[in-house]
């Protein structure tokens, strides 16, 4: 799975750890979706470390296309109300 994080890099996520990259994206929303904003920051930095310690760089000269865009690392909690919603980012 190809995880691009937006105004970032594009990483060859394992396949095997989708599952807890899933989990991650439904607690947001439900943080998100409870108002919940310290819970959403250290959510978001977990999934963002998730990508980034599990995940490979893609390369800078390799065109591929993202199966998953998650927003740019330093989102606000108000514009994650506008993508943490119903089945979140990544669906099940």
């Amino acid at each position: 799975m190809i995880v691009r994080i937006a105004e970032d890099k594009q990483y060859e996520f394992p396949d095997d750890q989708a599952e807890q990259l899933n989990d991650l994206d439904n607690q947001l929303v439900g943080a998100v979706e409870s108002g919940d904003q310290g819970q959403f920051a250290d959510l978001w930095g977990k999934m963002i470390e998730l990508v980034r310690s599990s995940g490979t760089p893609v390369g800078d000269d390799e065109l591929v296309g993202s199966d998953v865009i998650l927003p740019p690392e330093d989102i606000t909690f108000a514009e994650a109300a506008n993508e943490f919603t119903g089945e979140g980012l990544i669906p099940d």
